[in-house]
């Protein structure tokens, strides 16, 4: 009777082992699935921040600014817009710098499918002398550090 009671012991206990490891083993697999949820999550709500100039044919000044008129409200409104600026430099007028912020890629990504800002960036590119100049540009921690990927 000793013994069959040993033996039984002995199985539960190896069933018990085997069934600490399974967990253990499980409990692994979440916090390391979590750990790239976390990642992933973090990397798709980096902000995207950008000053962009762009020289303007002074003839076509104010045909610009009449479609940014427009345009301005609508950027504003859209969701995972931080901040959107359009401003001159006070050196040279024609010279149009946008100030953007997104909440994340996905924001800006969404931004530039939108059918008023295709059309306003035809405006734009149709007005503009030269290239663009685009200056991607990272958000300061408090401790000073930049916030990067």
């Amino acid at each position: 009777m000793k013994a069959t009671r040993f033996v039984a012991m002995t199985v539960l206990m190896v069933a018990s082992a085997g069934d600490l490891h399974a967990l253990w083993a499980q409990q692994a697999r979440n916090t390391t699935a979590n750990e790239n949820r976390e990642e992933q999550s973090n990397m798709t709500i980096e902000k995207v921040i950008m000053l962009i100039e762009a020289k303007i044919q002074p003839q076509r000044r104010a045909e610009l600014l009449d479609a940014a008129h427009e345009y301005l409200p609508l950027v504003r409104a859209e969701p995972g817009v931080e901040a959107f600026y359009i401003t001159t430099r006070k050196d040279d007028p024609n010279t149009i710098v946008f100030y953007d912020i997104y909440r994340s890629q996905a924001a800006q990504d969404l931004h530039l499918q939108q059918d008023f800002t295709k059309k306003f960036l035809t405006t734009l590119k149709s007005a503009q002398v030269g290239d663009r100049v685009r200056t991607n540009l990272v958000e300061l921690s408090p401790e000073g550090k930049a916030h990067s990927k």
